[in-house]
């Protein structure tokens, strides 16, 4: 199997610096569970794209501080090629930012939060189960860093994920295209390091309730597996 990791997180802070990046990340988290897989890393927040979809089984678009709205060249390519991905069959992981402009790219609505930024553990419960899905707990705990989300479904999706603040929490489209509103790549010492990052930004509440959050872990491992069952349902090149 071999996989596209397509990069929008813009931080290009000190603190950022400090720890790995996106493409290291997902590289952990799919490697945690399927050591064989090759991945391939693309900046595309740098507007650096594959020449071709055909070389890859899958593609896996991040999350971002970046916003869907901003307006960049960047982002209006890569909703491109989730259109095209989409149009000639091939599977598509997004977590946060890219469960959002997957959803935009296919025609649905991304805005603000109205419980404004969600940041910490998050447990969500599953609306619907795909088969990729089966073995995952009842409630599912992820990591969480967010203050848009994805305000209605795109034409042929099913809610498979819902949150007390996040009504769309993840959705999928068919077997082929596979999202979560939050962050299964990260781990708890970076979930941590970032809650205390961002104390002197967001408001002192925000950062409490995460907080307090973290007494709760992510199902790391668990939601590895999903994915790779999701991406194993479609033939290796």
């Amino acid at each position: 199997m071999h996989l596209a990791i397509l990069v929008t997180n813009t931080d290009e802070s000190s603190f950022a610096d400090r720890h790995p990046k996106d493409g290291e990340k997902f590289s952990r988290l799919i490697h945690a569970v399927r050591q064989d897989w090759k991945l391939s890393v693309f900046q595309v927040k740098n507007d650096q794209f594959p020449d071709m979809l055909d070389p890859y089984d899958g593609l896996i678009l991040t999350g971002s501080p970046a916003s869907v709205h901003d307006g960049n060249e960047w982002i209006d390519r890569l909703r491109l090629l989730v259109i095209k991905a989409h149009q000639i069959g091939q599977p598509i992981f997004g977590a946060c930012f890219g469960h959002q402009v997957i959803a935009e790219a296919l025609g649905a609505k991304v805005g603000d939060n109205p419980s404004g930024w969600v940041l910490g553990t998050v447990e969500t419960s599953r609306v619907s189960i795909p088969e990729w899905e089966a073995d995952l707990p009842d409630k599912l705990s992820f990591y969480a860093a967010h203050h848009e989300q994805v305000l209605n479904l795109p034409d042929g999706a099913e809610l498979i994920h819902q949150a007390p603040t996040c009504r769309i929490a993840g959705f999928r489209v068919g077997n082929q295209i596979y999202t979560t509103q939050y962050h299964p790549e990260m781990e708890h010492e970076f979930i941590t390091a970032l809650t205390h990052e961002l104390s002197g930004e967001l408001p002192d509440d925000v950062i409490a309730a995460s907080t307090h959050s973290l007494a709760a872990r992510s199902h790391y491992l668990e939601f590895a597996e999903s994915i790779a069952r999701f991406f194993e349902l479609h033939p290796s090149n």
